[in-house]
């Protein structure tokens, strides 16, 4: 099997993207994260750039790694100076690391108009800058910037500095999409020529601002590039990186050109999660191969399809890369789909049986009414419990109370008060919140938290709000969906009403109810 060495670069480019702010303890995290996965390469900054990052390279270098080697990153030494005077050169012989990556200017454009210097000094810059850092003992990866572009422009000179790299010393030169504008065609010829001139492996570098990154990565591999760069989940400057988490199970199971040793492959959609939660970026479902819609089947025939043989409408198995096949119930699901959810739930139950009838026929009703349980699975397998099995609900709601004050010039706020019964008991509980459904949140948890201490360590991540019908105005339906977390699992409710705060205290109390049937079993106090 041919092997693709992967070069991520989350740390470096991935911190360039809008929004995302890494701590040292986030980066050592996610060098720990991608090691885990088997990852050869971590592009983990720039030590001459901030304190942030020198930091990060001392701390980093008492990380055991078994996969990945740290790589540090940096510019050529700048036009007039000798490597040896110019203190980011230093700062990259200093950081420790076995490997570095320089980058240096392929486009004439840049040379002329962004540089302001002479061919002749950009050669020099790079074959000297390269020739250092190897005299120092380290393996060196010329990142060849606008190198696309350049080879548009005038294939020859952008040769030439790539021939200069490795005149200098270096090992692996980087063809860089710099501005993300290749599209396929052109990245297979311009790789294949470039990887016919060069006596070192070529790696390849694409950013996504024409959403080819992917793409061009791929066919780059089959022109015989030696390594892919990007970022793990594509995010980073301006439209992103490569996403690697597609490149790499488009490489290993789509072409059989291995990347990562291959039991890490089921990891993949663990890691894309671990790494969106360090990185305070939600995950986004409709990302290839790890996202939550990747093997989301809601049409009704697509699901009786995958059903009855999975291939019939997905290109890979959901468990290859540790995904998991979803059917989210709405109203165009089908009877498949709701009876397969169903199953989930409760494996023994007849499709003929009345009992599941009545639930296919109490969700068309909730729809009828504006309800849809696609993407609020904790409120579906409640109905469903309630409807196939006893159930002694865990608390019941006997009134509560909402007051909100309005001042012009201030914001009041609001409270609620709340009077629930558990079992034989009583209890009455008050609160405030920043507003009406805040308040009775507040009041809701307060009052069965007596009763059930693991309710405190619940808290709202999301609350959404749709007007189902936009003809009534002010008086119209509407859907919530709260999504809720213990820190453990996360869950999302709905509630539908003309009243906002109905709607949301359905939405609220099957959020409490589904955590304590997760917790304290099927049935409540």
């Amino acid at each position: 099997m041919r092997r693709v060495s992967i070069f991520d670069s989350t740390l470096r480019d991935g911190a360039q993207g809008s929004g995302v702010t890494f701590s040292v303890e986030d980066k050592l995290k996610i060098v720990k994260i991608l090691d885990q996965l088997g990852v050869e390469c971590i592009e983990a900054g720039n030590p001459g750039s901030n304190p942030k990052d020198l930091e990060f390279f001392q701390r980093a270098r008492q990380i055991p790694l078994r996969y990945a080697k740290l790589v540090a990153f940096g510019s050529t030494c700048r036009k007039g100076r000798r490597p040896e005077d110019d203190e980011n050169l230093r700062s990259l012989v200093q950081a420790g690391t076995d490997f570095c990556t320089v980058f240096g200017k392929c486009w004439r454009f840049h040379v002329d108009c962004v540089l302001e210097t002479t061919e002749e000094e950009n050669l020099r810059m790079i074959r000297e800058s390269c020739r250092y850092l190897k005299a120092h003992g380290k393996e060196v990866v010329f990142d060849a910037e606008h190198y696309f572009d350049g080879y548009k422009d005038d294939a020859d000179f952008a040769l030439r500095m790539a021939e200069a790299a490795v005149a200098g010393g270096a090992g692996m030169i980087c063809l860089c999409d710099t501005n993300g504008g290749v599209f396929p065609e052109e990245a297979a010829e311009i790789v294949a020529e470039t990887v016919s001139r060069l006596s070192v492996p070529v790696a390849v570098h694409f950013h996504d601002d024409c959403g080819m990154a992917v793409a061009n990565s791929v066919v780059s591999v089959l022109k015989g590039a030696s390594q892919v760069q990007g970022t793990f989940l594509g995010f980073g400057e301006r439209c992103g990186n490569a996403n690697l988490s597609a490149v790499i199970p488009n490489l290993q199971i789509k072409l059989g050109i291995d990347c990562i040793p291959q039991e890490k492959l089921a990891a993949l959609t663990h890691t894309a999660r671990e790494l969106a939660a360090v990185s305070n970026l939600d995950l986004s479902a409709n990302l290839p191969y790890v996202g939550e819609n990747a093997f989301s089947h809601k049409a009704g025939m697509h699901a009786d399809g995958v059903l009855k043989a999975p291939c019939s409408f997905e290109q890979v198995d959901p468990f290859l890369v540790g995904n998991s096949r979803r059917f989210p119930a709405s109203e165009i699901s089908g009877r498949a789909v709701i009876l397969a959810k169903i199953k989930t739930i409760f494996p023994d139950a007849k499709i003929e049986s009345r009992e599941v009838q009545e639930v296919l026929e109490r969700i068309k009703e909730l729809e009828r009414l504006g309800y849809q349980f696609e993407g609020a699975d904790a409120s579906f397998e409640l109905l469903v419990r309630k409807l196939l099995a006893p159930f002694s609900p865990f608390f019941e709601l006997l009134y509560y109370h909402i007051y909100t004050d309005f001042a012009a010039e201030k914001d009041c706020g609001a409270s609620a008060t709340v009077k629930v019964r558990v079992g034989g008991e009583i209890q009455l509980m008050a609160a405030e919140g920043n507003g009406p459904v805040n308040a009775l949140d507040q009041a809701l948890r307060k009052a069965l938290e007596v009763f059930y201490p693991v309710l405190s360590h619940v808290k709202l991540t999301d609350y959404k709000v749709r007007v189902l019908d936009g003809k009534n105005a002010t008086g119209s339906s509407v859907r919530v969906l709260i999504t809720s977390t213990d820190g453990v699992r996360s869950f999302t409710t709905v509630g539908v009403s003309n009243d906002v705060v109905a709607a949301s205290w359905k939405a609220l109390e099957d959020s409490m109810e589904y955590l304590l049937l997760k917790t304290n079993g099927a049935c409540g106090k």
